[in-house]
């Protein structure tokens, strides 16, 4: 078998192998508020943020792509063209030359820098927190997060679910059938309107934790006494789910969140609810007044005794 055709059928296998490969990446990086099985992809999220995450990385991605081909290309050719069973003999004519020195040097630095621009600009609008239309605390407990609608007067804490937590007690293994999300669920969801750019103001009472819901696009850390910014602004309604990305303690697998985007209507709506829920208890009503002697004024008190008084002394002196 010749060489020429050796290669031909090397790069029919190559392709043939990593075409699937590739599809299969591409359809599973679809946006999805669940991974799916054998993804192979990252998932490209709801906000803007997100997407220019995933772009960045299939820019980077086809790059390294390319240079993997170059590279291992040409030393397939190397291996099989030029080796000592054919008579080959070194090439000592690029020993040390400083032109191709130069020229593998400056292209990467060329790849590099172009790369550093879109990432810098990147990484300015993800801390970009102003003209936000609302504002929530998170706040990292051991182990639960609470969530403070600043403004509005609503925060509850949100954690494990209660059947989660039974069923990681109780020794069993767990199926889908059993819950389809295990360990991924919580008591309270942090429900959000899309279509809004929401600021997330971030710190923890006791120890790091670490505030992660990929489909968002960002993760941020919850340091106590340190409080950090970020924001999200979720494109359409969904339930995306995420998990404390930081070692908090022996629970720290435990420790699920839950984002649910509605619409700006059914946030309204949810909104007034909790306000009323947590409003506080309407002051009892007076108690009504009751039918009681009427007492006589203390002038006309006063004169009445005056009268009293000589007729009762004349009556004592008489007897």
């Amino acid at each position: 078998m010749t060489f020429g055709r050796f290669k031909q059928r090397a790069l029919a296998a190559f392709a043939l192998a990593t075409l699937p490969l590739l599809a299969a990446a591409n359809t599973l990086s679809i946006s999805s508020a669940d991974p799916k099985p054998w993804q192979l992809n990252m998932r490209e999220g709801v906000t803007p943020t997100s997407h220019a995450a995933y772009d960045a990385h299939m820019v980077v991605l086809w790059i390294c792509v390319v240079i993997g081909v170059l590279v291992f290309g040409a030393m397939a050719v190397a291996i099989f063209k030029f080796r000592k069973s054919k008579g080959a003999v070194p090439d000592t004519t690029l020993t040390h030359s400083t032109r191709l020195e130069a020229v593998w040097t400056a292209i990467p630095i060329l790849i590099l820098v172009g790369l550093a621009f879109p990432a810098t600009s990147g990484l300015l609008r993800m801390y970009d927190v102003r003209d936000a239309a609302m504002t929530v605390k998170v706040t990292g407990y051991q182990w639960m997060w609470k969530y403070d609608y600043l403004g509005e007067d609503v925060s509850f804490t949100s954690r494990l679910d209660r059947k989660d937590d039974e069923l990681r007690q109780s020794g069993k293994v767990v199926t889908a059938a059993d819950t389809p999300h295990y360990l991924l669920n919580v008591d309270n969801q942090l429900v959000l309107p899309v279509g809004t750019k929401i600021r997330f103001v971030l710190t923890a009472d006791d120890v790091i934790h670490s505030w992660w819901v990929p489909d968002l696009g960002w993760k941020q850390d919850a340091v106590p006494g340190i409080v950090n910014e970020a924001w999200a602004q979720i494109e359409k309604p969904g339930i995306y789910r995420g998990q404390c990305a930081e070692l908090c303690g022996k629970d720290h697998g435990f420790m699920p969140i839950v984002v649910k985007a509605v619409s700006k209507e059914e946030f309204a709506s949810w909104l007034a609810a909790e306000k009323a829920r947590h409003a506080p208890p309407a002051p009892a009503p007076a108690a009504p007044a009751t039918d009681t002697p009427a007492q006589p004024a203390p002038a006309a008190a006063t004169a009445a005794r005056s009268q009293t008084q000589p007729a009762a002394a004349a009556a004592a002196q008489a007897g």
